[in-house]
């Protein structure tokens, strides 16, 4: 999406270790309106597949998968980082590495807001390792869905995580991919 490239260009920034900071837009201050047309965008991706809802993780894919939601007019559901005194009932949970943490995260969804047999996008702000969309996936099979896709808005392709995820046959989407980013020089897979 060449629109999400030039805004990356002109707002992102590069810390060393290859994290890209993207904090003014997209995960840490929100530009609903670009956001917005972020969630349009999924909806064109995917708009030939029946989608009955998306799941996402907690904090930074929130945001992204709320404007797919509206987009699509299903439900969202993120899967928390930390069990809370506030969950009641059964769990799904799993394992998840966060690569810009650096830490591994047990992430739990309520079993009531991930029916079995639902048609599920994943959707995430940053695909690197691929981790994290994996994690979501151990999610869906545990409620005995499907998980019809994934999307991130910036992959990052010189990590490998989507070509993992592809070659397990998920069909992968990004917004914008990298194929790399030295010395802060972005190269966008066209």
């Amino acid at each position: 999406m060449k629109a999400l490239e030039e805004k990356i260009v002109k707002e992102g920034t590069w810390l060393p270790g290859n994290i890209l900071k993207v904090g003014s837009f997209l995960n840490h201050q929100i530009d609903g309106k670009f956001m917005m047309e972020l969630g349009q965008e999924i909806a064109r991706l995917f708009a030939q597949e029946k989608i009955d809802r998306i799941l996402t993780i907690e904090t930074s894919g929130i945001p992204l998968a709320m404007a797919a939601s509206v987009a699509l007019g299903v439900p969202m559901v993120f899967a928390k980082k930390n069990r809370t005194s506030n969950l009641s009932g059964g769990l799904y949970q799993t394992v998840v590495h966060s690569y810009t943490h650096n830490t591994d995260y047990t992430v739990v969804v309520e079993k009531q807001y991930l029916p079995a047999g639902e048609r599920v996008l994943l959707v995430d702000d940053f695909l690197a390792n691929g981790k994290a969309l994996m994690g979501l996936m151990e999610l869906v099979n545990q409620a005995g869905s499907q998980t019809v896709g994934a999307v991130a808005a910036i992959e990052k392709g010189f990590q490998k995580g989507g070509d993992l995820l592809r070659a397990q046959g998920l069909r992968v989407e990004a917004l914008a991919l990298i194929d790399s980013m030295d010395n802060g020089n972005l190269v966008f897979r066209r």
